[in-house]
């Protein structure tokens, strides 16, 4: 996982997908305009990725309406298991951009997009599809989250370290909005008749009955993917990062920093991508019309905020964390999901849907937090480390945030939701007393 510092000799990395040197930290040489290139395909890309990983979750509290057959606790593990199988594939992903390369990487993994997309447009036509399937569906999608630990460490190579702050939140933040994007457009989609047969939805409490194209939730998106592979293959290019042995890489595991932001960025990214993921069920379960009847809370309408909030604040924050430093970001992010984090335990055991604005507001400041933990993280990780291995920590750190959705999922059908939050404020406050001890205040082990 090499981050190259000066100009790097093409050695063995010779043909189209290589560029012959590359020297982000030489403002006379760097080539701004090819960094900003692959920033934006490759962020293209990413958000394409976040909407195949996320469609489970814009699917899973319909499923049920259109005739399958799913216990609450089902539907819960169907929306973990992205998140289970995209942590592990992160875990290899994060050790692939030095050897692929940026344009192979990029091309392949957004290509194999096209499997969950079409596995889920054909499994919701049939409500007799085996729960086994949908659960290898689910896994599937977590193609998506693995492509993350490759995408970004990928696109650092690219920026020197005064512009990583910047640029990998703007790639992960505007990567991030395909949660809210999949969340938000499914809804209307699904109404319109664009191919395959109809399958008939119906809500007994609301005595709502109509015709609706769940396929179309997967089917649609399957151009934008051909079009991100054209981009890719067509136009990126990879800078010649030498691929060390496999000691060499783990080397990073050996630094108690590698650690500490591990826990950091799993409260920060780990808590953005599992509350996203269930941010629909929480509204169905708590304020839905299971419990309030017709004056229930439909959670399609709402579900797509939290993702929205917290992808922008990952954008906003990024500049800001190059301006003063990720570490004093990532303290205030700690304090701020605590608190955000009781407030909302405090809005979960409802006696009318009226009730709902609060538990919205609460959790959309949980998200709000998480957005500003995840930018100032990375700029945190690129200060710390030293070049070599700050692509790999960046890979690892987001491998194991991935599994967000899946714990996330296992405790909220485990336990009661009031209590997972009062759980994820103490977390919250263990983070913050990291950040402040070794990041952020006067005389700091590793300010940043």
């Amino acid at each position: 996982m090499s981050t190259p510092t000066a100009a790097t000799p093409a050695s063995t990395r010779t043909g189209k997908d290589w560029l012959t040197s590359w020297t982000p930290e030489d403002p006379d040489n760097w080539d701004s305009g090819r960094a900003w290139k692959t920033l934006w395909i490759t962020t293209f890309n990413l958000t394409l990725a976040f909407v195949a990983w996320f469609l489970v979750s814009a699917l899973a509290s319909k499923l049920n309406n259109i005739g399958f057959n799913l216990s609450k606790s089902q539907l819960y593990w169907l929306v973990a298991i992205p998140g289970l199988a995209g942590g592990l594939l992160r875990l290899i992903w994060t050790f692939l951009p030095p050897i692929m390369g940026t344009r192979k990487l990029v091309t392949i993994t957004t290509g194999l997009l096209i499997l969950p997309l079409v596995g889920w447009g054909l499994a919701v036509q049939n409500p007799s599809t085996p729960y086994g399937m949908l659960l290898f569906l689910a896994a599937l999608a977590g193609i998506g989250g693995g492509a993350f630990s490759g995408f970004m460490p990928s696109t650092s190579y690219f920026f020197p370290k005064s512009k990583q702050g910047t640029a990998l939140g703007l790639q992960a933040g505007i990567g991030n909005f395909g949660v809210s994007l999949v969340q938000f457009v499914t809804p209307w989609i699904v109404g319109v008749a664009l191919i395959g047969s109809s399958q008939l939805f119906v809500d007994k409490t609301k005595q709502v009955s109509k015709e609706v194209w769940y396929q179309n939730a997967g089917y649609i998106w399957i151009p934008f993917v051909v079009i991100g592979v054209i981009l890719a293959w067509t136009l990126l290019r990879s800078v010649p990062v030498q691929a060390r042995g496999l000691r060499d890489q783990l080397d990073i595991f050996s630094n108690k920093h590698t650690w500490l932001m591990t826990v950091l960025y799993v409260l920060t990214f780990g808590t953005f991508s599992g509350l996203a993921a269930q941010f629909a069920l929480l509204i169905k379960n708590s304020y839905g019309t299971d419990v309030f009847g017709p004056a229930g809370i439909d959670p399609v309408k709402y579900a797509f905020l939290g993702a929205l909030v917290g992808s922008a604040a990952r954008i906003v924050a990024g500049p800001v964390a190059d301006r003063v430093g990720g570490g004093k970001l990532t303290l205030l992010s700690a304090i701020g999901i605590a608190v955000s984090a009781v407030f909302t335990a405090t809005q979960l055991s409802p006696t009318s849907a009226s009730e709902f604005p609060g538990f919205l507001w609460g959790m959309l400041a949980v998200f709000l937090f998480t957005g500003v933990g995840n930018a100032s993280t990375f700029k945190q990780m690129p200060m710390i480390f030293k070049p070599r291995q700050a692509g790999g920590v960046i890979g690892w750190t987001a491998a194991i945030a991935a599994f967000g959705p899946f714990i996330f999922g296992v405790l909220l059908a485990a336990v009661p939701a009031a209590a997972f939050f009062i759980g994820l404020a103490v977390f919250a406050l263990i983070g913050a007393v990291i950040a402040f001890w070794y990041y952020a205040r006067p005389g700091a082990e590793m300010p940043s």
